[in-house]
């Protein structure tokens, strides 16, 4: 326990970055210790510092030591080039990561905070602008973009759903998929699939997905919404060799960075819109943020009409879902994605 307090210490002082150069001192006039040696000092501070405190292999040099007001001080250099003073007591049996100075602490992390409650209200100002100059329709195009497999895009599709029934085909609805998959082969062939329902039995796709995103079990979910399985296999097998889906699989010579298979089924409209992960929301041609909250998505989707119809004034659930698979948990908005 002792190893992984003194490390959450040494971390928890760099995180706040205080490192920098302070002028205070410490004093202990009230115990006499048996000193040992400035050499002593220096092996005794390397061996703990990277024996025990340093992480993940890493290895920290010391600098320099020396004596100041009954402690040891200690200079040393770690990753990256930084440095810290850090402190011992005079019998080399106590080490204190480094000094705060409190006051400086506290306006270092006033700092941080003020800095990232202005970067919010201008993302929010940013957004509101951009929901205002979208253009508006009398039945708006809603594309959201996810990979099927992603616990960002099916937390997102969890929240979408009680919207898409709200409004019906008072919108003009299409799920569609980024151009490149990042959850192995089992994606490309879910997506397949979500594609081919949506296009040949549109009808089932939403009963399918709220069987789907409870529990990822896809042959179930056909059997289940009396989704028509020679059909669909037609439609997989076709739209397949179309896109070279699996053939672009099978050649990593065409993965992105050699690392991800592509899915290039609706690769114009993510390089049109500048789709680099999912989820991605589209509004009548407007890529927007939105919470993940069925409400916040009704009220985001909602922007997009000329007249919004009375089904805009519904109250939905603001809590989240959450990410992955399975109804029934509460998850955090965010703006976390797969990309």
């Amino acid at each position: 326990m002792k190893k992984y307090f003194l490390t959450s210490v040494l971390c928890s002082v760099l995180f706040l970055g205080c490192n920098s150069a302070n002028k205070t001192t410490l004093k202990d006039d009230t115990t006499e210790v048996q000193k040992i040696s400035l050499e002593d000092a220096k092996k005794e501070a390397k061996s703990f510092v990277n024996e025990v405190l340093m992480q993940g292999g890493q290895k920290a040099e010391i600098l320099d030591v020396s004596e100041e007001n009954k402690f040891f001080k200690i200079k040393i250099k770690i990753a990256e080039g930084r440095e810290i003073d850090s402190y011992m007591t005079l019998d080399g049996k106590k080490f204190i990561p480094q000094l705060m100075d409190i006051a400086d602490v506290k306006k270092q992390k006033f700092a941080q905070q003020k800095k990232a409650q202005e970067t919010e209200q201008k993302k929010q100002e940013e957004e509101q602008k951009k929901i205002e100059e979208m253009k508006k329709n009398d039945k708006p195009k809603v594309e959201l973009f996810v990979m099927s497999h992603c616990p960002f895009g099916t937390q997102i599709e969890k929240g979408i759903l009680p919207v898409l029934e709200t409004l019906g085909n008072k919108i003009d609805f299409e799920l569609k998929f980024c151009d490149y998959a990042m959850h192995n082969k089992k994606e490309l062939d879910e997506q397949l699939r979500q594609y081919c329902i949506q296009k040949e039995q549109n009808n089932k796709l939403l009963p399918y997905l709220k069987c789907f995103l409870e529990a990822d079990k896809s042959e179930e979910c056909i059997k289940e919404v009396k989704i028509s399985k020679s059909k669909l296999d037609n439609c997989v097998n076709k739209t397949d060799k179309e896109f070279k889906v699996t053939e672009d699989f099978e050649n990593k010579d065409t993965w992105i960075n050699g690392r991800f298979p592509v899915f290039n089924i609706y690769k114009k409209e993510t390089e049109k819109y500048g789709v680099k992960g999912s989820p991605s929301l589209v509004i009548n041609e407007t890529k927007l943020n939105s919470g993940r909250d069925a409400d916040s998505l009704l009220k985001t989707i909602c922007s997009g009409f000329n007249n919004p119809p009375e089904e805009c004034k519904k109250e939905l659930s603001s809590t989240p879902p959450s990410a992955g698979f399975g109804f029934g948990k509460a998850g955090t908005n965010t703006d976390a994605k797969c990309d």
